[in-house]
């Protein structure tokens, strides 16, 4: 009998499945196949060539077809990937398709891999002569008058350039071709002279290249974490090796992408979601060929193929946005770690304000730890303040001390920041008359008031309904927004300060592709200015002019049922207060809040994030939460509150029993109905990581067979940062 092939297949079951070998070709571990899967057809990857399988060779079907001659996916992907599902309880073909773009989850040939140019034709050359288009169309020809360009240029030049390149295409006016890849590249720049401390920790992890080694990089904000990165990478390409840097959100990845490509003079490949498929997929495929030697991404960018491995960084290492919320929920950071280790190369982490479990694995010696306390181009530190607004007339949640610093900072010139992370215009619509409030029908949660476009909307459901004229329950006319969202406060100081350009950087006024980028270009270095937005505005943006930030809602951070509240505020805090006073100006930042007594504040602002951090662990070692701990979280939802109770009761009853394992639930979740339906969780704690894993595998398929399973939605999230 011939050897049969264990595939895995993109659908939700925690197995592998078995098929004969295709009529043509050798299928080897790492290769796509086209199979008969079902009634339909399934593309999936061979994980395993078997000589025997539990099936009857009778039985089995055949693959359709093999659809690459060598392996796509090699030996050390295929093997972290297999331990990735097997850690967070991931289906192994869900696992396998998140390493591959989705133009490579095609049964396609695979895409050309030379450079993308755009060119006029003579008709196109035609209708600009003529003028005859508007808008992005016009732009367009207008940029390709002076010749053929490549598809990364015009992406730099002309954000969003893609949908008027398809409507000319398709009218004959563009034309599209492939050529070689340039082997020109611009010149690097000079790099700037490092600091002592920047100069010792490029010097300590340079002597581990070669090697596995995890480094965390603990720099204040604005210290120069990017010139060590930069240095490091230079040292990576001197050895004609790869290096893949993750950034958090795709916001961060175009100033990156230039600041890479100014100081290291090489190409650099872009792995994001904001990118074309076709683009996505042939950056894949140039790291795999070994001809991209910079790959730059976000979260899903750590699958990427690196057969010249030499360097791993993750920026920001903090930051929530690594960690897969839905479907198969990986943490990017972690399997840095894991990646690092098979590749034998060292990994960085570097944060202004580190992680828990980082900082907790540092102290345990299982990270070398690196530090930048000095910020190079600054002055001195931010000052930063408390304002009590405890008895205080507050102007659209502004305190008058809030106010008078903000028309201090720009009448000298300077730029200000006020800092809300909170979205729309009012969190809540209430009618002053009976106490009737907006909620959502489908969540059980006030509805945002969004006044530009006078809607309701929920933001979790996303839910959207018109303001109402009146009151539903009694009638009266008299409906008050409640609180203040980034979209009031824009409101509130462009009327307090006519003359000064008020910006807001939301999910709201980003929607478009690069228009983070677009906004922020707007602002002269010269010019003062009023930036309002949300955590958006956290990360990575140097603003030279930027002196002032002040943060309003500090309090909600306080007083949170989230065991990591405490953590994400002084993260934050410190993040945001990191965009002040970046270059020669010196920076401020005011904290309004009801408790200026509150022990992390003032651990804060007289210590910094460092000794904040300290205590936060000290307190999780005390009550044993994670780090200190490990969590599995069993999440269900079904339109009828019953059959989540059910399932969860038995979920609960197939735990092995006497299993030394803390169980909290079954319990409603934070949110007990989002969307229509009804939310419940069961969490699982235990002091080691092992004797938690030792049961998990089985538990879930203990799950799966429970009949009540089949009325509900489920899923285990290993190492959960989010209990809702």
């Amino acid at each position: 009998m011939p050897a049969v092939l264990r595939v895995a297949l993109p659908v939700p079951l925690p197995t592998l499945f078995d098929y004969l070998p295709p009529a043509a070709g050798e299928a080897r571990p790492g290769c796509r196949v086209l199979v008969p899967f079902g009634r339909g057809k399934q593309i999936g990857v061979v994980v395993a060539v078997e000589a025997e399988t539990t099936l009857g060779g009778n039985r089995l079907k055949q693959v359709i077809r093999l659809l690459d001659d060598t392996p796509l996916l090699d030996a050390e992907l295929m093997q972290t990937l297999a331990w990735a599902a097997d850690y967070w309880l991931g289906a192994p073909g869900e696992a396998y398709a998140n390493a591959l773009p989705l133009a490579l989850r095609e049964a396609k040939p695979l895409p050309a891999l030379g450079e993308e140019y755009w060119s006029l034709s003579v008709a196109g050359q035609s209708a600009h002569d003529a003028g005859s288009r508007r808008g992005g169309s016009k732009a367009l020809l207008a940029l390709l008058a002076s010749g053929p360009m490549r598809a990364q240029e015009l992406s730099e030049r002309l954000p969003g350039w893609r949908a008027a390149a398809r409507r000319l295409a398709d009218t004959g006016l563009l034309e599209r071709s492939e050529r070689p890849p340039l082997n020109a590249t611009p010149p690097a720049s000079l790099a700037p002279r490092l600091s002592d401390e920047q100069q010792q920790a490029v010097a300590t992890v340079a002597t581990s290249l070669g090697q596995y080694q995890p480094f965390l990089l603990d720099g204040v904000t604005g210290s120069g974490k990017t010139e060590v990165y930069l240095a490091l990478i230079e040292q990576v390409l001197a050895q004609r090796r790869q290096a893949l840097l993750l950034v958090p959100e795709i916001g961060l990845a175009p100033q990156t992408v230039r600041r890479l490509r100014e100081r290291l003079g090489v190409a650099v490949e872009v792995l994001h979601s904001n990118l074309s498929e076709g683009d996505r997929a042939r950056a894949w495929l140039r790291a795999r060929n070994g001809s991209a030697r910079v790959i730059l991404g976000t979260r899903s960018a750590v699958f990427t193929p690196l057969p010249q491995a030499g360097l791993i960084i993750v920026d920001e290492e903090h930051d929530s946005a690594y960690k897969q919320q839905e479907g198969f929920r990986y943490h990017a950071r972690d399997l840095a770690l894991v990646r690092a280790r098979a590749l034998g190369v060292p990994v960085l982490l570097g944060s202004g304000t580190p992680s828990l479990e980082s900082l907790a694995n540092a102290e345990a010696g299982r990270y070398r730890s690196l530090h930048l306390r000095a910020r190079p181009g600054a002055i001195r530190p931010p000052q930063v303040q408390i304002i009590d607004m405890r008895a205080q007339r507050l102007e659209h949640g502004m305190s008058p001390a809030l106010l008078a610093a903000i028309g201090e900072t720009v009448a000298r010139g300077e730029q200000a920041l006020v800092f809300r992370n909170r979205r729309g215009y009012a969190p809540v619509l209430l009618c002053h008359s009976c106490g009737w409030h907006a909620d959502c029908p489908r969540c059980d949660r006030p509805l945002t008031v969004h006044a530009g476009r006078r809607q309701l909307r929920c933001h979790h459901c996303d839910y959207r309904s018109r303001m109402p004229d009146a009151c539903p329950s009694c009638g009266a006319g008299d409906l008050k927004p409640q609180g203040q969202g980034t979209e009031r406060l824009e409101e509130a100081l462009t009327a307090q300060f006519p003359q000064v350009p008020v910006l807001r950087v939301d999910r709201e006024t980003t929607r478009r592709r690069d228009a983070f980028e677009q906004l922020l270009a707007t602002l002269r270095d010269d010019q003062p200015a009023i930036l309002v937005g949300t955590q958006m505005l956290a990360k990575g943006h140097d603003l030279p002019n930027l002196t002032l930030v002040a943060i309003v809602g500090v309090d909600e951070g306080l007083h949170s049922v989230d065991f990591r509240a405490g953590e994400r505020l002084a993260q934050l805090v410190v993040q945001v207060a990191g965009r002040a006073g970046r270059a020669r100006k010196p920076g401020r930042v005011l904290l309004q809040t009801h408790q200026p007594e509150h022990p992390l504040l003032r651990s804060l602002l007289a210590q910094g994030y460092a000794a904040a951090a300290r205590d936060l662990l000290a307190e999780r070692r005390q009550i044993q939460l994670p780090p200190c701990s490990h969590q599995v979280l069993l999440r269900a939802d079904a339109v009828q509150r019953e059959h989540v109770d059910a399932f969860l009761a038995d979920a609960h009853a197939a735990l092995p029993p006497d299993y030394p394992v803390q169980i909290a639930g079954p319990m409603p979740a934070p949110m007990p109905l989002r969307a229509g339906r009804q939310r419940g969780q069961l969490l699982l704690e235990a002091a080691s990581r092992q004797t938690l894993h030792a049961m998990l595998r089985s538990w879930q398929l203990a799950l799966l067979a429970l009949p009540s399973a089949r009325r509900v939605r489920w899923s285990l999230d290993v190492d959960p940062i989010d209990l809702y």
